[in-house]
């Protein structure tokens, strides 16, 4: 299900019988742009999870490998979880990007690890008021295999560039999801696959870190590189990095169903802010930890703090307009 914003009556959903229509149609009032309801039970590809771990595929992102069992089967995260409302947000903005120290789309604005989970939270006290008794919100905040329970809600499919896609919309969202004990009518899965023989976002890769469609080695991605990763970038990859100083959106923006379908968020959290984008080359380098988090700690930026920054921002500056 999804539909612009439109007005809600809360009351009655309050008062009245939880129904699963009337909990979707809710989320979209709540500003989400597609809401589904998906069984919790062992994800479908959880073999290729174990097989992209013992590859190295993850890098240095430990905290993957004590996650996965829950990742593989999420009723594991809480032993009352038995259903996931997932929902998505669009956060893209079509300002345009800069030609050096490039920041992805998702961290133009607030963090969405708190916009997103602001409002998930409204849904979460109305599954409270209606008797549940474990609800949890998550946005990217938790071992939950956000893109698998999109698709058994029915909200898109996988790409060949690991994202999920909606028809109508594309990309450029984030999923997320609430657990809960109560039963609800799951939505029927999304089944078709739309990508067809595209490989735009395969081979639009700076790095080339898609080792096969819906494979990613995440140690030659730029996402990675930038954010997750402390040492010094190798320099074969940070050669092709193309101006990016946080993240990467190369596969999104090649992807067709983004060129024709991406529509500008609505919500004005997720709007670009001027800052850091078009900031000094020595933007970073006089910051210590706390200026950076009074000044960043609300965006995603904070993730990678101020030393990674410091370097993707100095070395990002180099870049030229590949890949905008």
């Amino acid at each position: 299900m999804s539909a612009p914003m439109e007005p809600f009556d809360v009351a009655a959903l309050l008062t009245g019988p939880l129904e699963a229509a009337g909990l979707k149609r809710y989320a979209l009032a709540l500003g989400f742009v597609a809401a589904g309801i998906a069984a919790l039970g062992p994800m479908p590809h959880g073999d290729v999870l174990d097989r992209w771990l013992a590859e190295g595929r993850a890098g240095t992102m430990r905290y993957l490998h004590r996650q996965a069992a829950k990742r593989k089967d999420p009723r594991r995260i809480h032993r009352l979880a038995r259903t996931a409302i997932v929902v998505l947000d669009n956060y893209y903005d079509p300002a345009p990007l800069p030609a050096e120290r490039k920041v992805a789309r998702y961290a133009r604005g607030e963090d969405y690890h708190c916009a997103t989970v602001r409002r998930l939270e409204a849904i979460v006290a109305l599954l409270r008021v209606h008797g549940a008794r474990y609800a949890r919100a998550f946005a990217d905040s938790g071992p939950v295999p956000e893109r698998e329970l999109a698709q058994a809600a029915g909200l898109g499919w996988i790409g060949k560039n690991t994202m999920l896609i909606r028809p109508g919309l594309g990309s450029w969202t984030v999923i997320g999801a609430v657990l809960t004990d109560l039963a609800l009518p799951a939505d029927p899965p999304f089944a078709a696959d739309h990508c067809g023989t595209c490989t735009r976002c395969l081979d639009a890769c700076p790095t080339q870190a898609f080792t096969a469609p819906r494979s990613l080695d995440a140690t030659r991605c730029l996402s990675y590189l930038t954010i997750e990763h402390a040492g010094p970038i190798p320099p074969d990859l940070d050669a092709e990095r193309g101006g990016w100083a946080f993240g990467c959106d190369v596969c999104n923006e090649v992807c067709p169903w983004n060129e024709r379908f991406a529509e500008p968020t609505r919500l004005p959290e997720f709007r670009a802010r001027p800052d850091p984008e078009g900031g000094p080359t020595g933007l970073f380098e006089g910051m210590d930890e706390a200026a950076f988090t009074a000044r960043y700690g609300d965006r995603a930026l904070a993730r990678a703090g101020v030393a990674r920054m410091r370097r993707n921002w100095r070395e990002a500056g180099a870049g030229g307009d590949a890949g905008s």
